[in-house]
Formats: structure tokens, C-alpha cells, sequence
């Protein structure tokens, strides 16, 4: 009886005094708005017949509008396909610098093994976690931090600087080296039994630290679950190779042989000024102000890598990034909502489905609302390769080569307009000598500092 007295009373906690229980009246008032007549009965005969909603609300005045064609396009070749795992960002990463690896080795196609990185990414987050168990040992389990590390020890999601982070201290290697296997290409399972071994050893360690062990026993303890989490990843993707043989055939026909480890192999790939001094992420973030660096705490992979760091601008100045760098032949690491999307023809417009009139329904809310109401936020990571513009070179859309394989959307890529990036867009890594003046003098600051788990991230 006193804990039903506690909870009526703590609900009422989060009333107004002007609040009100749905009456009778109230719902006969709601009920009768619903009138059925002829082009309702019509209506409700179709929606209940059909589950797919996106299937009726398909804008049909915009199919065949908008074409795949570019003015400016940056040279790209082979559709990747991260099957059903979360590594878009891993995959959009490697997409950038596919072609410059194409360019030195002669290839007419090469891909990265991702099951290489997604192993170490994997096995390096498990340390990170592991560390902020042990750091945390002093706060509640209920504490928000905390509750943040337990929700999801490992996961695989991440940005661009987590690739970078991976990729600084284990190189890459090609395809062939160390191909997919079951898991990597569907990682549900394997993430079920990490999160699972590594929740109860990030509370071992915790209750080791909140009883005053030294730092040698925790280290300890932490390496035997280490132990595990690596075996685990190794029967699982296999084991990475400390070095390599990589044979391939060049355009010409020539088949020749590379020797050399994953880090060389790296070092020879990326661009001399490769690093978070050259490339930054610019984010377009409504909810907070321009022309602002923001760092997002603990959102790293490996414990002395990078944080996610961002420069939030206006979608006009990233624009003008963005053409500058497509103009130069470079492709961006590029993020957004997967919103209004036709996978059939491919293309994104805030138009694409009008459930307003379909449902007699408003559903209007500018990018800061939905945002702040959870309603968007980006959710995938592709490659911005395009972008098409007017006589004034004023942009009219652009395009994406996604990481969904080559029967996703038009032969795996994504066509948007410029509405849709307004809308849609978040976030981008670029060559900071793309950025003009204002925004390079804002890139200089010193980032304030943001929780990992922010609304936005």
C-alpha cells in the first residue's frame, strides 16, 4: 500500500495542476472528428489492406523529375556492402580512399577488408569500456555516465575518428588478406556475447576498484577478460595477420606481389597530411550555435585515440566545402538521416512521401525540432562523391555512393536534393583547406565539451 501511495505520488510529480484525465466527453468529441464518409471509407479499405504506408504515401509527381546526372562528380568504382552489420561508418571511410588506391596500385577494383578493422575496433572498444568501468567505480550504478558505458559496452557504430583512431595503430590491409566472414557480415550475435562477458567483467572491476585493489590487481583482471573478448573475436572473424602477402593483377594484366605489414600498407595509402590537424568534421547542428567547435567526450574506440570533435556550421558554408572539395576530386566521409528515400530510383526529397495527405494529418517540424524531439538524427554514413548545379553553380542535388551493395537505390547510389540536404544532412570530414576564412578562423577554437550521450549523438 505505501509503495502504491509512493508512485501515484511521484507521478503527480510531473503533472500540471491545470492537467486532466481524459473524460467521456472528451473522448466522444475525438471519436466524432472521424467521419466516414465515401473518400475515408476508400482511404481506411486501402490502409488496411496494405501494411507498407511508404508504399501508399510514394509522391508520385516527383518520379522521373530527378536524374543521376552530375557536373561535377568525383571518379569512384565498386559498390561495397557492409551486409547486416552497423560499420557504414568503417565502410564510408575506406570508400574515400579506394580510388587513390587504385590510382598507385594500377587496379581496375580493390577493396579494404573491413573484418580486419572491425576486429581491432571490436577488441579496442572492449579495453575502453573496460577502463571506464574502473573509472566510474566511484559513482552509482545509476549514474548517467555509467548507465551510458553498461547500456551498450561495444557496439558497432562509430564516425569517422574512430577509423582514424583503428587505423593510426593497426593499419589496414586489402580484401583478400583477411575476407568476411559470417560474423562480421552479421554481427548481432557476436555483439550479444561480448556485451554479455564484458558487462559482468566491467563489474568485476568495478567492485575491485570501489574496494581499494591496486592498480596491478585491475590491470590484471582487465587483461583476463581482454583474454576472452580476443578469443571470442578471433573464433569469430579470425585472427589478424602481424603481416602480409598480397598478390594482385594490375589493369595491364601484370600480376605482382606486395610484402609488407598493415601499418606500411596504411602509411602508403593515405594522404601525408592524413590526420585531424588537416581533415575536420564539419556539422551542420541547429540546436546549437555556428561557427562553434564541439567535442563529445569518451567517444573514441582505442583509449588514447581522438574524440569525436566537430566544427557546427550553417548548410551554406558546408556547401561551399563540400563543391570546393567535389571540384578537386576529393570525397568526403559524409553522414545523415536516411529520411524520405526511394530505394527504387534512389533518390532522397523532403517530398517523397506525403503521409500528411494521406492521413489528413501535420507533421511539420524544422530541423531543430526534430532533433531536439528525437524525431531525426544521423543514422548512416556514406561517401559524398557529387554534386550537380545551376547556371549560377548554385547546387540543385547531389549524390551518395552508399555501402547497401549495388542493388540498393540507383545500382548503390543515393541521388538527394539540395532540400533534402537542408534538412537531412548532419555532418561531413573534410580537407580543412576547403573551408573558407570564417570558418577556419571558428575551426581554431578550443571545443566545448559534450556527454556521449547528448540527443545528438
Amino acid at each position: 500500500m505505501k509503495k502504491t501511495l509512493l508512485a501515484l505520488a511521484l507521478g503527480t510529480l510531473f503533472l500540471d495542476a491545470s492537467a486532466q484525465e481524459l473524460t467521456g466527453a472528451d473522448l466522444k468529441e475525438i471519436a466524432s472528428s472521424f467521419v466516414k464518409d465515401g473518400s475515408t471509407t476508400a482511404l481506411q479499405n486501402a490502409l488496411t489492406a496494405e501494411a507498407n504506408l511508404r508504399k501508399l504515401a510514394l509522391n508520385r509527381d516527383l518520379q522521373g523529375k530527378i536524374d543521376h546526372y552530375f557536373k561535377y562528380r568525383v571518379e569512384v568504382k565498386g559498390i561495397t556492402d557492409q551486409k547486416q552489420s552497423g560499420r557504414c561508418w568503417m565502410f564510408t571511410s575506406m570508400n574515400v580512399l579506394r580510388p587513390s588506391v587504385m590510382e598507385r596500385f594500377g587496379l581496375s577494383e580493390f577493396d579494404f577488408s573491413h573484418n580486419y578493422n572491425y576486429f581491432w575496433d571490436m577488441f579496442e572498444k572492449s579495453n575502453l569500456f573496460l577502463e571506464n568501468a574502473v573509472a566510474t567505480a566511484d559513482r552509482p550504478m545509476t549514474d548517467r555516465d555509467v548507465e551510458f558505458f553498461f547500456k551498450t559496452p561495444v557496439g558497432d557504430g562509430g564516425v569517422w575518428n574512430l577509423f582514424y583512431n583503428v587505423a593510426e595503430k593497426y593499419g589496414v590491409v586489402p580484401r583478400e588478406v583477411m575476407p568476411e566472414t559470417a560474423h562480421s557480415n552479421n554481427t548481432a550475435y557476436l555483439r550479444s556475447v561480448l556485451n554479455e562477458r564484458l558487462r559482468a567483467g566491467g563489474y568485476e572491476l568495478r567492485g575491485l576498484a570501489a574496494s581499494g585493489a591496486d592498480r596491478a590487481k585491475i590491470a590484471a583482471a582487465k587483461i583476463a577478460v581482454l583474454k576472452e573478448v580476443y578469443r571470442v573475436l578471433a573464433l569469430c572473424l579470425g585472427e589478424p595477420p602481424a603481416g602480409f602477402e598480397w598478390r594482385y593483377e594490375t589493369r595491364d594484366g601484370e600480376v605482382k606481389t606486395l610484402r609488407t605489414t598493415p601499418l606500411e600498407f596504411y602509411r602508403s595509402i593515405v594522404p601525408a597530411d592524413y590526420a585531424p590537424d588537416s581533415y575536420i568534421m564539419i556539422m551542420n547542428d541547429p540546436t546549437r550555435e555556428y561557427y562553434k567547435v564541439y567535442e563529445i567526450r569518451n567517444y573514441r574506440n582505442t583509449y588514447e585515440g581522438v574524440n569525436w570533435v566537430y566544427l557546427n556550421l550553417p548548410n551554406e558554408a558546408i556547401k561551399r566545402a563540400a563543391i570546393a572539395s567535389i571540384k578537386a576530386g576529393e570525397a568526403m566521409y559524409a553522414s545523415c538521416d536516411v529520411a524520405d528515400y526511394d530505394p527504387v530510383s534512389g533518390v532522397c526529397d523532403p517530398a517523397m512521401y506525403d503521409y500528411e495527405s494521406m492521413f489528413g494529418i501535420d507533421l511539420a517540424m524544422d530541423k531543430k525540432a526534430r532533433i531536439l524531439t528525437r524525431q531525426s538524427g544521423s543514422a548512416h554514413a556514406m561517401a559524398l562523391i557529387a554534386v550537380d548545379t545551376d547556371d549560377n553553380d548554385v547546387p540543385l542535388k547531389w549524390q551518395f555512393e552508399n555501402s547497401w551493395g549495388p542493388s540498393a537505390g540507383h545500382e548503390g547510389y543515393m541521388t538527394f536534393t539540395d532540400e533534402w540536404f537542408d534538412e537531412y544532412m548532419f555532418r561531413i570530414v573534410i580537407n580543412r583547406k576547403y573551408l573558407d576564412a570564417k570558418s577556419l578562423e571558428a575551426a581554431g577554437t578550443k571545443p566545448e565539451q559534450l556527454p556521449a550521450w547528448d540527443y545528438m549523438f
